[in-house]
């Protein structure tokens, strides 16, 4: 009975197809629309996620001034100095690096050409803080970082621009500003990270080099304080805002003229907010599936309603309500099944071309594709059984009359 009550569906939907596909393409669009705004929506997670990974890991980021941004509370606080980074290396534990570190925007020249960058200046400890690892090359010696020797390890993006993607760089020389310093090593490449910056655009010095030849100053902006895995942060924050207000002499009751900053509390609030959004998309993306519901309801009394006579010739010759209900409930969820078909094929290729786009990654949910696919479904027992159970009940003898 079941087959034959499919075969009868599809014959009938087929009879009337251009109808069919515009009864169903309010279902093809609500399907289409929820999986590629949740798909899009966990790529956009998953990429917050890997770029504030990319800055460190468990990575806490101290700065001067109570604010993040600059301000009046930002621009009167002291600097930081050297003797901070070993302070906090000592006296707090949980912690794999702590890292000075100083930025300045700068005009490199090289093999002819020359390149707007950034020059960072920091220790060794800075390629762990800061997740770096080296594609050739070696980091700084004890005595380069003591005597602020003119060397440098350089990013993909400047070995890009100035010497080509595959040359062999190390051992040559790069200007930066007014002197001239030796490549020691390439930095891997780390891509994109938040609001689109070139973490690949940059050049690594020294600190006392940076601090002589490039800022000429004594400031240290920024410190990177990285924990060790498993590390409490709040009880390594706490120990490290203890550390700072001893060595800037602050008093009880003063506040704090530093902030830090919780890298991984940034993930969690992005990719809190990324995924609010998406759910909110996705919602306002389903009330288009009420939409086609309604629609296939609408179509379905038309249909009834055009096969009255055929609905009264099955009841004359002994078919059950039951029979003509559950054919009709058929038709309207094959109909609506089928544009969930479609809506899931049609939402994964817009999805993996749209990630391309926005240069986030295509991630297949299946979860999402198989509730969407039985969503549509569920759409058409509910908006169907109305149409359904108006033919059921028809009267045999009216029904044979209509014309």
């Amino acid at each position: 009975m079941w087959a034959n009550t499919l075969f009868l569906a599809l014959r009938a939907i087929r009879r009337n197809l251009l109808r069919s596909f515009l009864t169903v393409l309010g279902i093809v669009i609500g399907v289409a629309a929820v999986i590629t705004m949740v798909t899009l929506g966990n790529g956009a997670t998953q990429a917050v996620r890997q770029q504030i990974s990319s800055l460190g890991s468990n990575l806490l980021q101290v700065r001067p001034g109570q604010r993040l941004a600059f301000g009046p509370n930002t621009a009167g606080a002291p600097a930081f100095k050297e003797a901070d980074v070993e302070a906090i290396a000592s006296q707090v534990g949980g912690l794999k690096a702590v890292a000075p570190e100083v930025r300045s925007g700068v005009t490199v020249v090289a093999n002819g050409k020359n390149w707007s960058s950034t020059v960072t200046g920091s220790t060794d400890a800075y390629f762990a803080a800061a997740n770096w690892t080296l594609a050739s090359g070696r980091i700084f010696t004890a005595d380069e970082q003591a005597a602020g020797a003119a060397v440098c390890l350089v990013g993909a993006t400047v070995q890009r621009e100035l010497f080509g993607a595959n040359a062999d760089i190390i051992g040559q020389r790069i200007r930066v500003k007014t002197f001239s310093c030796e490549i020691i090593g390439m930095l891997a490449s780390k891509g994109q990270a938040a609001m689109g910056m070139d973490q690949d655009d940059t050049l690594i010095v020294p600190l006392r080099t940076a601090l002589r030849r490039v800022t000429g100053s004594t400031r240290i902006n920024t410190l990177l304080v990285s924990m060790a895995d498993g590390a409490d942060a709040t009880q390594v924050t706490a120990a490290l805002t203890r550390v700072l207000r001893e060595r800037r002499k602050l008093a009880d009751g003063q506040d704090d003229n530093f902030n830090v900053l919780d890298t991984a509390q940034i993930a969690q609030t992005l990719s809190g907010t990324t995924q609010l959004m998406t759910s909110l998309l996705g919602a306002v993306a389903a009330v288009s599936l009420l939409v086609g519901g309604i629609g296939i309801m609408n179509i379905m009394l038309v249909s009834v309603t055009e096969r009255t006579r055929e609905i009264g010739v099955r009841l004359a010759i002994g078919a059950l309500e039951r029979e003509v209900l559950l054919q009709f409930l058929v038709e309207a969820v094959v109909l609506s099944s089928l544009g969930g078909l479609v809506g899931i094929v049609l939402a994964n290729a817009a999805a993996v071309g749209l990630a391309g786009l926005m240069q986030v990654p295509f991630l297949f949910n299946p979860g999402v594709n198989l509730l969407a696919f039985a969503f549509s479904a569920l759409i058409g027992v509910v908006f169907g059984y109305f149409p359904a159970r108006r033919a059921a009940r028809l009267d045999p003898i009216e029904a044979l009359r209509h014309e």
